[in-house]
């Protein structure tokens, strides 16, 4: 199997760590050398996050090259614009529809761009959700995370059980269930 990698993007605070611990440890249940990277560690909130997920027969290097990932994961629009350049040409975009503005936006230094999902659909495939309405309707916000990976899960190859499975060992016990609705959410979304 050829290495594949997997970006995850977003602002501090959104669970960006969270979902790629469970995608390291799907990876390492089947039986993949995986590495994980959380490249810009700007974890406080607001920040802009990204951690890299590399699994296959054997992965060297933690870091995805620009123009090089399978799937970007983004939790919020400007990050996954940030980080467009990174995917393969085939590569898939996952993206939840979700404004926050960055620190040079919030004290007027800069714009929020328009049309984001728009200009990133002429040139990659992307798959949109608002997952935080969606994780409203479930009652917990906080869950929108693992909607937007249920929609990403469907365009890496392991089983819906295999990826529940991962999710029950990974999130807090009392978490389980909600996560779990979450996923399954995301995973029947774009199917």
């Amino acid at each position: 199997m050829e290495t594949k990698n997997i970006m995850i993007v977003g602002v501090g605070g959104q669970g960006t760590l969270l979902t790629s611990r469970i995608l390291g440890g799907l990876a390492i249940q089947a039986g993949y050398d995986v590495k994980l990277s959380e490249v810009h560690g700007m974890a406080q909130r607001g920040g802009s996050v990204v951690t890299f997920v590399r699994y296959g027969e054997k992965v060297y290097e933690p870091i995805v090259e620009e123009g090089q990932a399978d799937v970007l994961i983004a939790f919020e629009k400007l990050e996954a614009l940030r980080y467009a350049h990174f995917l393969k040409k085939d590569g898939a975009i996952v993206i939840n529809d979700q404004r926050i503005d960055p620190m040079p936006v919030v004290i007027g230094a800069a714009k929020y761009p328009e049309n984001i999902i728009e200009d990133l659909g002429k040139k990659y495939r992307v798959y949109q959700l608002d997952a935080m309405e969606e994780a409203k309707k479930l009652g917990n916000s906080r869950v929108f995370n693992v909607i937007v990976l249920g929609v990403a899960a469907q365009h890496m190859g392991f089983s819906k059980e295999d990826w529940l499975t991962v999710i029950e060992n990974t999130v807090p016990p009392k978490t389980i269930e909600i996560n779990k609705k979450a996923f399954e959410l995301g995973y029947n979304l774009h199917s």
